[in-house]
């Protein structure tokens, strides 16, 4: 049996900013991130970007309905991604599903817009709710959940250090549609290794002039595993 004789029920999530080389989390605030927010949603390209998402693209005061609701919640906790460098949010994401006596949170609702996906801006804010949600507020599972149809929501789980689980089919109805979802999750005994490879690959020597990286963020868990 693997008792935990010391464990308490972990805090809640808090509106708290989290600062990074490249991006800056802010909780979402309507008036503050509304309108580049929707530039960052509604950017060619929105249909496929809103595919496995639970909204959809929308007009600007649709948008600011979404936004003052999502704003207010607690559960799911939104929050803005500024990319430092422009001073312009430019995609959001969630602490979600929170359950603080059993240590375990999901990051969810992820929209990382054309000017961050894919970049260092959308990988560190991905590490910085990790970090935030291991060290700060001590929880013992960090999730990832998505449509298993969503390829490239599973890849970048993978990317991040997020170990599949499993299938649960038919797990949800979301627009109308059967929805398989595809599990995965990193753990506190997985967090030091992951931030290693993470603060690693954001180096700024890791970058060439133009931004570029010079080694995968996968090159940096094979070398630290093999230095175990």
């Amino acid at each position: 049996m693997n008792t935990l004789a010391d464990w308490k029920p972990r805090p809640r999530p808090a509106r708290v900013t989290l600062t990074g080389a490249w991006c800056r989390l802010e909780p979402l605030d309507p008036a503050a991130h509304g309108d580049p927010l929707f530039a960052a949603s509604m950017a060619p390209g929105a249909e496929p970007r809103f595919r496995y998402l639970f909204d959809t693209p929308q007009d600007r005061a649709g948008f600011e309905q979404w936004l003052r609701r999502m704003a207010a919640s607690d559960d799911p906790l939104c929050f803005a991604v500024i990319d430092r460098a422009s001073g312009r949010c430019e995609g959001r994401q969630c602490l979600m599903r929170v359950t603080p006596e059993h240590g375990v949170i999901e990051i969810g609702s992820i929209l990382w817009g054309p000017a961050i996906a894919r970049t260092r801006v959308a990988t560190e804010a991905l590490f910085m709710f990790a970090r935030y949600v291991f060290e700060e507020l001590g929880y013992r599972r960090f999730e990832w959940k998505c449509d298993a149809r969503n390829e490239p929501s599973r890849r970048a789980a993978a990317r991040f250090g997020f170990a599949y689980e499993g299938l649960f089919r038919q797990h949800m109805v979301v627009k109308g549609e059967s929805r398989d979802t595809a599990w995965f999750s990193m753990v506190d005994r997985d967090w030091p290794a992951l931030r290693a490879n993470h603060e690693g690959w954001l180096a700024p020597s890791n970058f060439d002039e133009h931004g570029r990286q010079r080694r995968r963020l996968a090159e940096f868990a094979v070398d630290n595993r093999a230095m175990e």
